[in-house]
């Protein structure tokens, strides 16, 4: 009975994404920064009653990566040439290209959330951290869109590179210009300031994200 109700409880979860996630994908795409005040909200709550109209921010993150391998996937995009035995073996698995990405795509939210909490004079541990990587987890969903469908469309010879990159610099752009604002409003700063924080926050992340992925590429 137990395996039953646990079955259950699973097919309810798994079917309701199905609601939640468009639902979820559509509120951070039409008012960003209200999708990540709620998510500071429901911090504060009672961890049983959390996200109940919508999916947990890493949820959502990992979820966006998912569909957007299989897109790659059903789109047929072709492997990288030269591709090291690691880097096989991250792609030829959608389960390790998955994990691998997700965690890639997790460092802007983690670089943005330490980045509030050094400049707030926050000492960082996982209880303070949690609220603004949250936040930000819902940010960077749109965002993996962008860059994966972007991506997919350059690694496409039969594809036009310019719309890749107009894809790319388009969700870019866009998650930049949320990012100001989130931390002008956060620190009580200026919007140019705010800007450049943001765009700090995502050249560290981008520069944790080569060092990362180049042994990978080598090895």
């Amino acid at each position: 009975m137990k395996i039953l109700r646990s079955f259950e409880d699973f097919i309810f979860e798994a079917t309701s994404w199905l609601v939640f996630y468009p639902l979820t994908m559509w509120r951070i795409i039409r008012r960003p920064l209200a999708t990540m005040d709620y998510s500071d909200r429901e911090q504060s709550g009672p961890e049983e009653r959390r996200y109940d109209d919508a999916l947990s921010p890493p949820l959502l993150l990992l979820i966006t990566i998912v569909l957007t391998n299989v897109i790659a996937m059903a789109a047929h995009v072709p492997r990288p040439e030269g591709a090291s035995e690691m880097s096989r073996t991250i792609l030829d698995s959608q389960e390790n290209l998955a994990l691998f990405r997700s965690l890639m795509f997790s460092l802007i939210p983690l670089v943005a959330a330490t980045s509030l909490l050094h400049r707030q004079g926050k000492q960082i541990s996982r209880q303070a951290l949690q609220p603004p990587f949250y936040a930000q987890c819902y940010l960077a969903a749109p965002c993996a869109v962008f860059i994966s469908l972007g991506g997919a469309i350059l690694q496409r010879p039969d594809l036009p590179n310019v719309a890749g990159l107009v894809v790319m610099t388009g969700g870019a752009v866009w998650f930049l210009s949320v990012q100001t604002v989130w931390f002008s409003r956060k620190l009580a700063t200026s919007r140019p300031k705010a800007a450049l924080i943001a765009l700090w926050a995502v050249v560290r992340a981008t520069a944790y994200l080569l060092v990362i992925a180049a042994p990978v590429a080598m090895i």
